[in-house]
């Protein structure tokens, strides 16, 4: 069989073609790797609020979901020119060569418990996220055919969204193992 999924065909057929797993792996690994982050610098956050007061606490982690988000509102209309100028791999690999610069600069966050490192380690990967979104969701439709987009859209949809929580819980579960979650966190 070639390619080209057969109309009648479930779209999960879509996981054996090469042009389409790598770049649902990427994305489902890029999601995990931002909720796991997020998630395990507020538990972090909440855990060593036991010296600050409820207040810092609080302001602390709606600071970390605004720095978060606040890349998508600055930075995602730019984003989605540069991905209309150059090649989408390049950028995703480009992209993806940031994601783990920015994770090694978490661990050493992480390793000197560093609140306002891993800040600005949050905003780096809420920026880099912004600049992922427009390359991810012109992807797509240059890989897929008319038959297989709309499949393609909800294997991704549905892959992003099992990401973000198993992230969420594994972030939050891996600060909370103790005398050992800042060390297994930087994994």
């Amino acid at each position: 069989m070639s390619e080209q999924r057969k109309a009648t065909e479930s779209q999960f057929a879509l996981f054996r073609l090469r042009r389409f797993l790598p770049f649902f792996v990427t994305q489902f690994l890029g999601a995990f790797n931002d909720n796991a982050f997020k998630n395990a610098l507020v538990i972090l956050i909440a855990f060593q609020g036991v010296d600050r007061s409820s207040d810092d606490v609080r302001f602390l982690v709606n600071i970390s979901a605004a720095l978060f988000i606040m890349p998508f509102f600055l930075f995602s209309s730019t984003a989605g020119q540069i991905g209309d100028r150059f090649e989408k791999s390049l950028l995703i690999r480009s992209i993806k060569l940031a994601e783990i610069m920015i994770m090694l600069l978490a661990a050493i966050g992480f390793f000197m418990q560093s609140i306002p490192v891993l800040l600005i380690v949050l905003f780096l990967m809420g920026t880099q996220s912004a600049v992922f979104g427009p390359v991810k969701y012109s992807y797509l439709p240059r890989q897929l055919s008319e038959s297989e987009l709309v499949g393609g859209n909800g294997l991704v949809g549905m892959g992003t969204f099992l990401a973000i929580l198993f992230g969420m819980i594994i972030g939050s579960h891996l600060m909370t193992i103790e005398n050992a979650g800042l060390w297994v966190s930087t994994l």
